[in-house]
């Protein structure tokens, strides 16, 4: 059996989640259940990043200790995820035992190793983006992310030598030209990496809230050493369950584009001063922009919105579970930036879901219940449908597999609108009952049963109600997607069930 380990970044608990960490969240969970699909052994990791001055900074400015504001703040992520359908098999926080066990251990192997010194920094840090900046790479004096002065510290410090690693890592990087996609992202970090590498602090005395140093305990580590390593935590790494051999092989990390240094840089290069290959494939994604009118008044004050704002929780409230995930994954290529708005997911929902699919479900169920006496016909072996779903299941499956969502359900869709295309060539409303009317009907029925099956990584509910409406008992899920998504074995053991529309339509101005 193969494997499959997906991560998403761990997202800081200095505030509470929003949909720019539920676009990243929904896109690694549909990938991880195309691969349970598939059947491979998946892993999908998630979590929260619980130590920083900016996390004491906002327990501090709701006047609670750090461990109370991140127990209270990593539980709305939980909270959120569980909103979305969000299938993690393990949910890690940076706080907890084991986190500081694989911590300390790796970091003390990179230390035994020789790649850590202590020296002096001196220049100019970021609390927003927990990051060091030279006056240079400055915006005179502002951080280039968030806009805000950069604070002059000078404090002594543990230093990773990241400068020992620049001829490896060019190495590595010519040897793996898939290691960081889309390749834009990928020429990114190589150049940055070309440009030359200077060591990095890893410690700090400054603050308590992380974790401690156990050769020196003055210090803790600085949050993204401590960060990273998670993705090693959640697989035992130096613990009597270590089982990095496994799945460190078949690791994936889905990171926005702003920490592509990290991921791709910093991390490769700890985890060979470690002994340890690099992560196998780092997949970058885009920024979700919000531009145009303001959200609605639920979800933001008079005047606008930033995509800070925008609850995840209060999405699905507004439009369902799988219309949410749906519109995160169709709406923008994984690696692009994409404009989010609620426009945007009206025209999804009331265009793809209620016309295209919704409309489709509604009318074979509908003419099988009207002229079939509810029993869903049988597909024919050699059905002019048969070619299109065969090019929709080829398409969708080699997209899933490079971690393409977008282009996974378009293709989807593909089959979606030939098979609406075929009913309208074929008019079954005007035909007589009799093998004309069962072998359309049937054809359409099989090809909706395909579709639930290549799209419930992206709308598991939906996908199921469609399953049962067809007549089938069971889950799309319960066969591999090799095995079950294939021409002809519609076989209904229910009867149809017209049902209410799964997509009721919304106003464009709601």
């Amino acid at each position: 059996m193969n494997r499959f380990y997906v991560t998403t970044p761990i997202y800081y608990v200095n505030d509470a989640p929003h949909v720019g960490h539920a676009y990243c969240t929904v896109n690694a969970d549909a990938v991880a259940r195309w691969h349970r699909l598939r059947g491979d052994e998946t892993k999908f990791l998630t979590g929260t990043d619980e130590h920083g001055q900016k996390v004491a900074d906002a327990a501090a400015k709701n006047g609670v200790s750090p461990q109370e504001w991140t127990d209270r703040t990593s539980l709305r992520f939980r909270e959120a995820w569980d909103a979305l359908d969000v299938s993690y098999d393990d949910f890690i926080r940076t706080t907890e035992p084991r986190h500081f066990e694989t911590v300390q251990k790796f970091l003390t192997q990179v230390y035994e190793n020789g790649y850590i010194y202590k020296d002096t920094y001196s220049g100019l840090y970021c609390v927003s983006c927990e990051d060091y900046f030279t006056l240079e790479a400055s915006d005179e004096g502002k951080c280039p992310v968030h806009g805000r002065p950069l604070t002059q510290m000078e404090e002594d410090n543990w230093f990773f030598r990241l400068s020992a690693f620049e001829d490896r890592l060019l190495e590595f990087y010519a040897a793996n030209p898939d290691f960081v996609s889309p390749e834009t992202k990928y020429n990114e970090a190589h150049a940055f990496i070309k440009g030359g590498l200077k060591d990095i602090s890893i410690t700090r005395t400054s603050i308590d809230w992380g974790i401690p140093v156990p050769w020196d305990d003055k210090h803790v580590f600085y949050v993204w050493y401590d960060a990273l390593i998670n993705y090693l935590t959640a697989i035992g790494y130096g613990r009597d369950d270590d089982e990095v051999q496994e799945w460190w092989p078949v690791s994936n990390h889905l990171v926005g584009k702003e920490i592509i240094r990290f991921h791709c840089v910093w991390w490769p290069a700890m985890c060979m001063a470690a002994g340890l290959d690099p992560v196998h494939h780092v997949q970058v994604h885009g920024w979700l922009l919000v531009g145009g009118q303001k959200l609605s008044k639920t979800m933001a004050a008079e005047g606008g919105v930033r995509l800070t704002d925008i609850s995840p929780v209060l999405l699905t409230d507004e439009y369902g579970v799988d219309p949410i995930r749906y519109y995160l994954l169709r709406e923008t290529a994984l690696g692009n930036d994409g404009d989010f708005s609620l426009e945007g997911i009206t025209a999804r929902y009331n265009t793809d879901l209620a016309n295209n699919l919704g409309n489709l479900v509604a009318r074979v169920s509908t003419i099988v219940a009207g002229k079939c006496d509810g029993v869903g016909p049988l597909p024919q072996a050699e059905a002019p449908l048969r070619d299109a779903a065969q090019r929709a299941i080829a398409d969708t499956t080699e997209a899933w597999n490079r971690f393409a969502p977008h282009h996974a359900l378009e293709a989807t869709w593909g089959l979606i609108g030939a098979t609406n295309a075929y009913l309208e060539n074929t008019a079954p409303w005007k035909l007589p009952a009799g093998d004309e009317l069962r072998a359309v009907l049937g054809n359409a029925l099989e090809a909706i049963r395909i579709v639930t099956i290549l799209a419930t990584p992206a709308m598991p509910s939906i996908c199921q109600q469609i399953w049962e409406r067809i007549g089938l008992t069971g889950s799309p899920t319960d066969g591999l997607v090799g095995d079950t998504a294939q021409w002809g074995l519609y076989q209904p053991t229910n009867p149809i069930v017209k049902g209410e529309p799964l997509f009721p339509r919304i106003k464009a101005d709601s």
